[in-house]
């Protein structure tokens, strides 16, 4: 059954295909897309070739389907950043960093890597630090492992093999079978931790931040000193950071109702 979208014009259609190929959970063809959208195959053709030249949409390798493209990812990264950088959300930051003691922070993924859109701290600076706008990498970082997590399980695998698994210290996590194991244990769990496994002496841990239809948009970090937190004592801060997480993704639900 075709889809009920806004088709009038050619900027409806053409926000109507990404909309599409996005919720996909699998690249798909030109004529699939003209089906599912009731377009006329020229129609599809012509406009998906517009967004392919513009890094909207990309063809999935080795094939003539289509997937999001780099340039829609890093747009929609930037997206979420922005959004979440508002004062209603940021007072939302700043209560759970004020509540736990520690540095929170909200990353997004952007070109498989964590970058952070915005951070509290409410100590002194010890060891690491996420301000806004610097980035990480994925298998080091607790917002990466949530990240790898929720992807289909082949498309996780593939990802992890294709990451240059750098090693930043002794407990990094640098050899693919262990970390698909460590993400299965996040998938089943819904939140990650890291051991000092990007910066020696900082563990953390990180909670997904949910869109209204329960995607992960963003996920709500805390960075702490081993000296002061062990990695075992890292689980007393997941049920504030879920509820931050949870205030958090309600105000995207708010902006939705107001927006209707």
């Amino acid at each position: 059954m075709a889809e009920q979208a806004k088709t009038d014009g050619p900027l409806d259609r053409a926000f109507a295909i990404v909309g599409h190929v996005a919720g996909q959970t699998k690249a798909v063809s030109v004529a699939e897309i003209a089906e599912a959208l009731a377009l006329p195959l020229p129609t599809a053709h012509r406009l998906i070739g517009n967004l392919e030249e513009r890094g909207l949409l990309q063809k999935a390798l080795g094939t003539k389907r289509y997937v999001v493209g780099n340039q829609l990812v890093t747009l929609a990264a930037k997206v979420i950043g922005a959004a979440f950088r508002t004062a209603r959300r940021h007072a939302v930051l700043r209560a759970v960093a004020g509540e736990i003691g520690e540095q929170c922070e909200i990353g997004v993924v952007r070109d498989n890597m964590v970058a952070y859109v915005d951070s509290v701290r409410v100590s002194q600076p010890q060891g690491l630090q996420f301000n806004p706008g610097e980035a990480a990498p994925l298998h080091c970082t607790s917002t990466g492992k949530i990240y790898m997590s929720r992807l289909p399980e082949k498309a996780r695998e593939k990802l992890c093999r294709a990451l240059a698994l750098t090693k930043f210290t002794d407990t990094t996590i640098a050899d693919c079978d262990t970390l698909l194991d460590v993400l299965e244990e996040t998938r089943r769990r819904g939140w990650a931790k890291t051991n000092e496994e990007y910066v020696k002496g900082v563990v953390g841990c990180a909670v997904p931040i949910l869109s209204p239809d329960r995607e992960l948009i963003a996920c709500l970090g805390v960075s702490v000193p081993a000296a002061r937190v062990s990695f075992a004592e890292l689980d007393r801060f997941i049920a504030p950071l879920q509820k931050a997480a949870a205030l958090l993704s309600e105000t995207i639900l708010q902006d939705d109702d107001d927006a209707g």
